[in-house]
């Protein structure tokens, strides 16, 4: 507004807070003008940049509140950084997500009556892009929508072209380095995405079943050896039976043979140790290729392995005819009931236990043997705790360290290879002719052993983590040294969810370690779970999840931030709903209709900023804003969202506005318009200055209001400088501090004398510190204003007894401050102290009776303490109301 009239400033200042009216604007004009851009403030060209890659969404379907936290404490950072003058860059992306693309993408092939199978590779690959650009266009603009200052010309994607050469040039490294290798073992197989798991892709669910015991008969004798198993179906699998070397009751047993149960199969008894001799009748069943445990144990033993399951989980050719094609579970039952025929089922008992389950389609996890490719990890794990130890990264908060530290204390080799089509392909080539691996960095048309071109490449992809952990430098055009990436790695700040500590923090602490030779962040934080009202986790299932956009729709983008980082208490759940958001609405209606007020202030006078000349209310508002200016910063240092935000909350709702803007009301009221210039020169600086404060938190609404003032210091408040902490704004204001008591005093005096605003009356005050007197004499206007007096008179000396009792007596404890209130012509006096003597019956009752109870000593030995120490504080307040209500009768004698 250059010239603000009374005919114009409705147009140009709505009376309503409407954010959808400016939000999509203002971000579109931050994002023409590239205001995103790290080059847009840079005040020191020594100070390394402020860096943060987020964490890639998966293009799987849209963002919800988990991503909106996420998102929304992350544009705090950098825009409080930006503003700081720091050359700054947020790095947006998103992930390929192999596993959960290509369910997506699969269950929407079924729903139309097809399979990836019907399509072919090739055309299945095709369609997965297609779901992929229409997620990602939604997840970009949503991150728009709700502020996200990145830069969106360095925008990455796993699967682009750059970041696909960075995978292969680390897994050919690495495979050259033998930190890569290719075996036959035991891994996690879910039967539903016919796919590895690594271990920490697998999750654990409490289940009942049965464990059943089976005979398994000794051959040339009538005994039997008895085995309790919870998978009676696995038992086509069994290559031995194990005992104890030291368990008395076998030794006679061990080298013997016994016939596997329904098949003709006969296998030996051996002995090893891993034999829990307390568990069912201490004989185990060995099936090496279904039992992570039972693997170990045919490797010691040199035994055979026999796969009875399909990829998709049927019991296949290794299984009697009558099993052959059924699923697990059906196979579990037909094979109890064959049991039990032949006479073989001694008994089920009901078995409580832990079952794994596919992260992704929550299907039952099989222990399957499996060709697979792996990453050594010891090494890289080592670097990891040493960086930790060597205090190289900082948890906020601390706690999370323990989940970091103990992962990597215990972490086994990576499996990385994945049965799907979506995905980085393994850039492996098996010749059929020399059976030699060829491993490249490119694509290859012949054996790099013999020279054949009867070449394959290898059909399994990569894990989906094996992109993602290289993203801190990948992004910045890695293995390419580019200038990029020796400016901005290692990045400085990582935000992003507790549970994916292991799956990706760790893993890209030891990737920038192994390939960058540095840490690629220094500081970790860890987001609160975002949870309903009864404390659950929010999930499709129980269809209590917030769509941030619906937030955005109802209450403006910079509702959903404040409230986020409002709430969000380091080590703490963040519980929400709906309603929650509405306190950063009202927060930012405050805001809107506070700058109005000022700026309605300034229709038909000029702005004139040389009139900015401090009253004793100026100086004291100046102080409190440079008090939440350091508080901010001071919460930014350890990550505080919530102590920054409270700080900006209570200065602007309370001391702008609550006092300051109500004291300010006598100078815009005033006929001299010299005072009113000279108040609003003074407010309007105290306004930008706030605007600025509170820009990270809330950036549309502060911009929208910052583009109206008259006393800008840039041309957007994103790139303006954020405050500083000024020790020349110190001073004592003990004075308005002490005014505020009194107006709160008065006010209250009202309040329980039920006298209205129109009946006046006029008070006395004695201060024995004469520069306070004088200080607080500064405001007398105000005071009387504020509390609709007639009048206030400061003595000189202090109060006789005689005026004491001819008037109501108001003393504040421990400010040396007495009120003489001149208001008893509005008192029922007789009404007031039999109201007085009903409130200290009651009181005196409830002591009597507390005071009884902690004078029983079968109570206070018996209760719990928790009950003793709570009747003792209930003893404590009632003699505290006795005193109140003793004074409050004094006051009217």
């Amino acid at each position: 507004m250059s010239k603000i009239t009374a005919e114009n400033f409705d147009h140009e200042f709505p009376k309503q807070y409407q954010p959808k009216e400016f939000e999509k604007e203002l971000y579109r004009r931050w994002e023409e003008l590239d205001l995103f851009r790290p080059e847009q403030r840079f005040d020191n060209p020594e100070e390394r940049p402020f860096v943060v890659v987020i964490p890639p969404p998966n293009v799987t379907g849209v963002l919800h509140m988990g991503h909106g936290l996420n998102g929304s404490l992350q544009d705090i950072l950098i825009r409080y950084q930006r503003m700081l003058g720091r050359k700054t860059l947020w790095v947006p992306g998103t992930d390929h997500a192999g596993i959960a693309t290509q369910h997506v993408a699969e269950k929407e092939l079924r729903e139309k009556g097809k399979t990836r199978h019907d399509l072919g590779r090739e055309e299945f690959l095709q369609y997965v892009w297609q779901v992929k650009d229409r997620h990602h266009r939604i997840i970009s603009q949503q991150l728009r929508e709700i502020g996200s200052s990145c830069d969106w010309n360095k925008e990455r994607f796993t699967f682009d072209e750059g970041l696909s050469k960075a995978v292969r040039e680390a897994f050919v490294r690495m495979y050259e380095a033998g930190d890569i290798y290719q075996g036959e073992y035991l891994v996690n197989w879910c039967m539903r995405c016919t796919t590895a798991l690594s271990d920490d892709e697998v999750e654990y669910q409490e289940e009942d079943s049965f464990l059943y015991h089976v005979r398994y008969q000794i051959v040339d004798s009538d005994d039997t050896l008895v085995v309790a198993t919870s998978r009676p179906e696995t038992i086509f699998g069994d290559v031995a039976l194990a005992v104890h070397p030291e368990d008395e009751r076998y030794q006679h047993v061990i080298g013997k043979e016994v016939r596997v149960p329904m098949t003709e199969r006969v296998i030996k008894v051996i002995a090893d140790s891993y034999v829990d001799r307390e568990f069912g009748s201490a004989v185990l069943k060995v099936t090496p290729s279904h039992d992570p445990n039972d693997f170990e144990i045919g490797k010691r033993h040199n035994l055979a392995s026999i796969n009875i399951f399909t990829e998709s989980g049927e019991l296949n050719y290794n299984t009697p005819t009558v099993f052959q094609g059924l699923s697990i579970s059906d196979a579990r039952t037909r094979a109890v009931e064959l049991l039990e025929e032949l006479g073989l089922l001694v008994k089920k008992d009901p078995l409580h236990h832990r079952v794994g389950k596919c992260y992704r389609c929550q299907t039952t996890i099989e222990p399957y043997l499996s060709k697979q490719w792996f990453v050594k990890m010891q090494h890289m794990a080592n670097l990891a705790l040493q960086a930790h130890q060597d205090g190289k990264i900082s948890f906020y908060p601390k706690r999370w360290e323990n989940t970091y530290t103990s992962w990597l204390s215990d972490i086994r080799d990576w499996c990385i290879s994945r049965q799907l089509w979506w995905g980085h392909r393994i850039p492996a080539w098996y010749c059929q002719d020399c059976g030699e691996i060829s491993v490249s960095r490119d694509d290859i048309h012949q054996c790099t052993h013999c020279k054949s071109e009867n070449i394959k490449q290898d059909e399994d992809v990569l894990d989906t983590w094996f992109s993602s952990w290289l993203w801190p430098f990948s992004v910045f055009g890695w293995p390419e040294k580019s200038g990029e990436l020796a400016e901005f790695y290692p990045t400085s700040t990582l935000v992003t969810a507790y549970d994916i500590i292991f799956f990706w923090v760790a893993r890209m602490i030891m990737a920038g370690l192994n390939f960058m030779g540095e840490v690629p962040f220094k500081d970790i934080y860890i987001t609160p779970l975002v949870r309903d009202k009864q404390g659950r986790k929010m999930s499709k299932s129980l269809g209590n999840g917030i769509d941030p956009l619906e937030i955005v729709a109802t209450d403006g983008a910079d509702a959903l931030r404040f409230t986020i980082a409002y709430l969000s208490t380091q080590g703490q759940d963040l519980p929400l709903d709906k309603e929650t958001f509405k306190m950063g609405g009202r927060f930012a209606n405050k805001i809107w209709n506070a700058t109005r007020f000022l700026l309605g202030n300034l229709v038909n006078i000029s702005y004139n900023p040389a009139q900015a000349k401090n009253s004793p209310l100026d100086d004291w508002i100046y102080g409190q804003l440079n008090r939440a200016v350091k508080s901010v910063h001071k919460a930014f240092e350890q990550y505080r969202f919530d102590d920054a935000s409270h700080a900006i909350y209570d200065y602007f709702w309370s001391d702008f506005c609550d006092w300051y803007l109500e004291a300010l009301k006598a100078s815009f009221y005033a006929e001299d318009i010299n005072e009113k210039e000279r108040a609003l020169a003074v407010s309007l600086h105290v306004l930008e200055e706030s605007l600025r404060l509170m820009h990270p938190f809330l950036p549309f609404i502060s911009e929208e209001l910052y583009q109206k003032l008259p006393n800008k210091l840039a041309d957007y408040l994103i790139i303006a400088p954020y405050p500083t902490y000024q020790v020349s704004r110190e001073q004592d204001n003990h004075a308005f501090h002490i005014m505020k008591l009194f107006i709160g005093q008065v006010r209250a005096m009202r309040t329980q004398f039920s006298i209205t605003g129109d009946q006046r009356f006029a008070v006395s005050i004695y201060i024995d510190n004469k520069e306070l007197r004088h200080q607080l004499s500064l405001y007398r206007e105000m005071m009387i204003r504020m509390t609709k007096l007639e009048e206030i008179h400061f003595a000189t000396e202090n109060f006789s007894e005689e005026q004491r009792k001819a008037q109501v007596v108001v003393t504040l404890t421990g400010e040396d401050f007495i009120a003489l209130l001149d208001m008893r012509q509005f008192i029922n006096m007789d009404a007031e102290l039999a109201k007085i003597e009903k409130e200290t019956k009651e009181v005196t009752l409830q002591l009597e009776r507390a005071t009884a109870k902690l004078s029983n000593e079968n109570f206070v030995q018996r209760a719990s303490p928790d009950a003793v120490a709570k009747e003792r504080e209930r003893v404590i307040i009632f003699k505290e109301q006795l005193m109140h209500l003793k004074e409050r009768k004094r006051s009217l004698l």
